[in-house]
């Protein structure tokens, strides 16, 4: 009986990666062509943009539990219900965006230069008005507007997604736009057990059970207590990126 539930898994999750792909087709042919039409303003534009990216989300980690590739548990969620958020998470598997992105509302985030072309993503993450990480040294101040917009900007500090050994290793992008923003963050955290879809995977290696990813909001962490101490922003940045590290890294060996 594994047996097939593992091969039924693999089929599934095969099934799961191609509706995503014609997904992401007919967002850009159909739908966002539409609200071009119906949408006149770009803000409001913008604003169904990501509603609708959401509601798609929500639809597909759906999907895939009922697909029976994944269960999910989401606790905290009421945390998210805000706006202006900096949302920093650890990023253990591919999939991580589409959960965040599918509860968290006016959600912005940084996407890859490369996903501006893509066929299957470029119109979605155009049409939502995401933000490119190709603006070089702007991309900071980039992620800073939109929070003082009212977004909620979804970062993952690691950059990448943790490696295998599960070395959880911080860049300094967040912080410095913690530190400069004058921002508090809202950490997320994300466990994916058993591990699946992580850095260098390939996603026909599936688990030998069904895999339970679990989301939990932790409280606010305030930027003052880095800030008010009359240091140097780079120095704050930096003692930021070294407690974030510690603080991710605890939560997930707690966890383990």
């Amino acid at each position: 009986m594994s047996f097939v539930s593992r091969y039924w898994r693999v089929f599934a999750t095969g099934l799961s990666f191609a509706v995503f792909g014609i997904g992401g087709l007919l967002l850009r042919v159909l739908v966002f062509p539409l609200l071009n039409v119906f949408v006149w303003r770009p803000e409001r534009r913008v604003v169904a943009a990501r509603t609708t990216i959401r509601l798609a989300f929500r639809a597909y980690v759906d999907l895939m539990r009922a697909l029976g590739v994944l269960r999910y548990e989401v606790r905290g969620l009421e945390k998210l219900d805000r706006g202006g958020l900096l949302i920093l998470a650890n990023h253990p598997t591919l999939i991580d965006t589409v959960f965040l992105m599918a509860f968290v509302k006016n959600a912005d985030c940084i996407v890859k230069s490369g996903l501006w072309n893509n066929p299957f993503t470029r119109g979605p993450v155009r049409a939502a008005g995401y933000i490119s990480n190709d603006s070089g040294a702007g991309l900071v101040d980039d992620c800073i507007a939109s929070l003082e917009r009212g977004n909620n900007l979804i970062v993952f500090p690691e950059g990448t997604r943790t490696p295998a050994s599960g070395t959880i290793s911080m860049k300094r992008g967040a912080a410095n736009i913690a530190v400069r923003g004058a921002r508090d963050m809202t950490p997320v955290l994300i466990r994916c057990e058993p591990a699946t879809l992580g850095k260098g995977e390939k996603w026909w290696r599936v688990p030998p059970r069904r895999v339970l990813i679990q989301i939990d909001v932790q409280d606010d962490l305030a930027i003052a207590r880095f800030t008010d101490n009359g240091v140097s922003e780079v120095m704050a940045a930096r003692q930021l990126t070294e407690f974030l590290q510690n603080y991710f890294t605890g939560k997930c060996q707690s966890h383990a």
